[in-house]
């Protein structure tokens, strides 16, 4: 049966009714800093969109999203969950982040593959510091957003403070599209700047949405923000401008159209206001995904490489084109194993299909293909672009790896998780735990892009390395609950690095006689340092024409890896270091070896590194404390006792913030040091602010040890 274009009267075809469903699908993420609020409010956007049938509390443990055993005793988000509701004829993919910085890849990846997001701020806290990190990370991503500035109900709450931080720190035009009914206990509803009505939450779940009349006392502040919400508007968007200057009525459909525009645009980001815990205002944000939000259509269409010729590739948002589909996270499930959690950007990915994988060459069979309840699936027959879904029995796919049409094969961009800042030796408590063990630890750094598992070639210790303590205490509880592995565990250590601060030359000639063979080759090594944050860099720069095999420039490359790896002053990896072949030569084309070519390359790098300055780059972190005043002495104290450097300061309210810089390897233990400081009345929040050269008393203990 076809319908009609609603402008001409002429029937649809297959393609415009594709492009009117792509319309109506948002895929959005919630992100915030810790303890926001983040869960509460996509609990009850879950239960307002009929998704659930109860409102789950996470002080219960009973939430939808929170599924997770260590999720619900801890009471944070840990794992990204992805859930499919509907609201206003829209379907919309949820996904609800972690707060946590320890699992900010899972914000990462998630960011990645959405085109909007739900910022929630805490009306008492403001922006904190994780909110800057996952703001960025949308600003990176290109995400549009809007905002809900959460627990109005709580003592402290402002939202104007709010609103002007998150102008000021993030730098973002938040224009405001709702004022609170009162604060704290006296919150009771919302002001919708929109319809200009004021909006009370009845039933007993909020779950009726009465409008009537502003209050009188607040009639003249809605005016007053309602044309200040008209004018910032009218500045981003030239359809509202021109109704806007020639001094005309501007209508809610009016204001609604330009507000869109512009949200998608990136130009601003619409603020609301509640309380997710007193069910109050929850709905606006969700008539705000699908009124102001971008479809997939909005965003257009995305860029991959063509995996031969490495040339530019577009793919559109569009049913009938050839598939292309991102794998974003990998997670295990007790009955059907592993999920394989997808956006599909064009095409149509469908039950039984074969896929290809252009990072490894091979084609998949898809299985099985399964719409998300958070810890609950549907089967379905297909996921048509621009819409996400769980796909079961593929193999050799990892995250990041893109499933394309192998007539039309494209690499989207990979996902780039951060390096790893601390690790711990692991081993199994009995000869038949080591392959339970191994086969574990595999599946956790498959699902987990930040989970690195490696062995040390000098003890033949299992390392499991991740992004902080708690990152590694849950891997830890997960290998034994979910996975049932007996485990002997190290304590924590911090991940250091190496590097290089000048710039040194050297060759090594290799010339032995090996299994009755003669192995020669002379090369030399330039190595010099990078930028910080740069990552390192392997090159082979010199003319290649006397090299009687091509495959022996590898070696050389593979060679400076290997260096790279290995490191020098304490075998931790090398970072921030650029390392190139300059030179080489052989006697005999016979004696030209791959094993003479590699360890030369090796030993040349070994030797420069060492003329150039060798530094430890040990992990910093980002702080912000928030204390009584009568505290901040001893606070300030511990810090300095720890090397830390203070920022700023700023009194907010009768709390004290104090943003400063401290060493990862000072920091263990913190959170009980900080509470007995303050006698349990100050916390803090950090963040990885990147690596620096370790003091020479730290470095010299360090490498006694």
């Amino acid at each position: 049966m076809t319908g009609n274009n609603e402008k001409t009267g002429a029937p649809k075809t297959a393609q415009s009714a594709d492009a009117d469903a792509l319309a109506l699908i948002r895929n959005i993420g919630v992100i915030a800093h810790i303890d926001a609020g983040k869960t509460t409010t996509t609990e009850r956007i879950l239960f307002y969109a009929g998704a659930s049938h109860r409102v789950g509390n996470v002080d219960d443990g009973n939430t939808v999203t929170d599924w997770m055993v260590q999720e619900r005793e801890r009471g944070i988000t840990i794992t990204s969950a992805a859930i499919t509701c509907s609201w206003l004829g829209h379907s919309v993919n949820v996904i609800d982040t972690p707060g946590h910085v320890d699992f900010t890849i899972e914000v990462e990846r998630s960011l990645r593959v959405l085109d909007g997001a739900v910022g929630v701020f805490c009306a008492v806290g403001g922006v904190q510091p994780q909110s800057e990190t996952v703001w960025r990370q949308a600003d990176k991503h290109g995400v549009a957003r809007v905002v809900f500035v959460n627990k109005m109900d709580r003592m402290g709450a402002d939202f104007d403070r709010v609103v002007s931080e998150i102008r000021g720190k993030l730098g973002a035009n938040a224009v405001v599209m709702a004022l609170p009914i009162g604060r704290a206990e006296t919150f009771r509803g919302v002001v919708d700047l929109l319809t200009m009505r004021a909006l009370a939450y009845e039933g007993g779940v909020g779950e009726a949405v009465v409008a009537s009349d502003i209050p009188a006392d607040m009639r003249v502040e809605a005016e007053l923000a309602r044309a200040a919400l008209v004018e910032a508007v009218a500045e981003a968007d030239e359809a509202l401008a021109d109704v806007f200057l020639a001094g005309g009525e501007v209508s809610e459909e009016t204001l609604k159209g330009a507000v869109r525009r512009a949200t998608v645009g990136g130009k601003v980001v619409p603020v609301f206001c509640g309380s997710a815990l007193k069910n109050k205002g929850v709905q606006s944000i969700l008539d705000a995904v699908a009124w102001y939000l971008p479809s997939p259509l909005d965003r257009g269409e995305i860029f991959g490489e063509d995996p031969k010729t490495g040339a530019r590739v577009p793919r559109a948002a569009d049913a009938s084109a050839p598939m292309s589909a991102l794998v974003f996270k990998i997670a295990s499930d007790a009955y059907v194993g592993r999920l394989f959690f997808t956006r599909v950007y064009s095409g149509r990915l469908k039950k039984g299909a074969n896929v290809w994988n252009p990072r490894t060459r091979k084609r998949e069979r898809v299985m099985k293909l399964l719409r998300l309840q958070a810890d609950s699936q549907k089967e379905v027959e297909e996921i048509s672009a621009g819409d996400i879904g769980a796909i079961v029995g593929v193999k050799e796919v990892t995250t990041g790896d893109t499933l394309c049409a192998e007539n039309a094969p494209v690499a989207l961009e990979r996902i780039t998780a951060p390096d790893p800042v601390m690790f711990l030796a692991v081993e199994p408590k009995s000869r038949a735990d080591k392959e339970k063990l191994e086969e574990a630890l595999k599946l956790l750094a498959a699902e987990d892009p930040t989970c690195v598992v490696s062995v040390d070639g000098e003890t033949g210790q299992t390392i499991l390395s991740g992004m902080g303590e708690l990152h590694l205490e849950i891997l830890v509880d997960r290998l034994r609950r979910e996975f049932r592995v007996e485990a002997n565990v190290g304590r924590p250590m911090v991940s250091y690095y190496e590097t290089v601060t000048a710039t040194a030359k050297a060759e090594y000639v290799f010339d032995r006689d090996l299994g009755g063979r003669r192995h020669y080759a002379r090369v030399v090594v330039e190595v010099s340092s990078r930028e910080r944050g740069r990552g390192h860099a392997v090159s082979v720069d010199c003319p290649l024409r006397d090299l009687p095999d091509p495959k022996l420039a590898e070696c050389m490359g593979q060679g400076l890896t290997d260096g790279i790896m290995t490191g020098i002053l304490a075998r931790y990896p090398m970072t921030d270091i650029a390392a190139r072949v300059t030179g080489f030569s052989i006697e005999e084309p016979e004696s030209a070896t791959e094993v003479a070519f590699r360890t030369a390359a090796v030993m040349a790098f070994r030797d420069a590194a060492k003329s150039a300055a060798p530094e430890l780059l040990e992990p910093i972190m980002s702080l912000e404390i928030a204390t009584p005043p009568d505290h901040v002495g001893e606070v300030m104290g511990d810090l300095n006792g720890r090397r830390g450097n203070v920022r700023d300061m700023t009194l907010r309210g009768d709390t004290q913030l104090i943003r400063a810089r401290a060493p990862l390897a000072e920091l263990f233990g913190y959170s009980t040091a900080i509470r007995s400081l303050s006698r349990g009345r100050a916390s803090y929040a950090m963040e990885p602010d990147g690596f620096e050269v370790l003091p020479r008393a730290q470095r010299e203990q360090l490498l006694s040890r």
